[in-house]
């Protein structure tokens, strides 16, 4: 993994990390690449917010990996800040060759490096590979998770 880098994505990525979010069954569903301004729109919010990390794996110029790791500042555990890690995703070509391992790692790391107690992540109940993914990390299951979409 020498020849990879792992930087702040910028608003030239959006395409790259959208094209990602909606290669797969989950992401193909709700992902729309053909509305860019939407993600542009986002991307700009996320850009100015000092909490948001937003990143890219690159490899030769190429974006081939991404994820987003938000500090959230907390009161439970004696104040304690916590990370959560959002949105992972690998192209497709490059799955299975290490490089999730190595955006978690990097967020981990950044976490530590942030002065977050915990790192915390959720993972779609569909997506039973990757909760073995997480748990050959580190990673339990400890607890049971609850969306509303709205």
């Amino acid at each position: 993994m020498s020849d990879l880098v792992i930087r702040a994505a910028t608003a030239e990525d959006v395409p790259a990390i959208v094209a990602m979010l909606a290669d797969d069954p989950l992401g193909a569903q709700r992902e729309s690449p053909s509305e860019p301004a939407v993600y542009q729109a986002a991307f700009a919010h996320i850009a100015v917010d000092p909490n948001q990390h937003l990143v890219v794996a690159e490899r030769a110029g190429a974006v081939v990996g991404t994820l987003q790791l938000t500090v959230i500042p907390g009161l439970s555990r004696r104040g304690a800040s916590r990370a959560l890690i959002e949105a992972v995703r690998v192209r497709a070509d490059e799955r299975g060759g290490g490089l999730g391992g190595e955006l978690i790692r990097w967020a981990v790391d950044e976490a530590r490096r942030l002065d977050c107690a915990l790192v915390q992540l959720t993972s779609d109940n569909s997506r039973v590979d990757a909760h073995r993914f997480y748990e050959r990390l580190g990673f339990a299951a400890t607890h049971t998770g609850f969306k509303l979409t709205l």
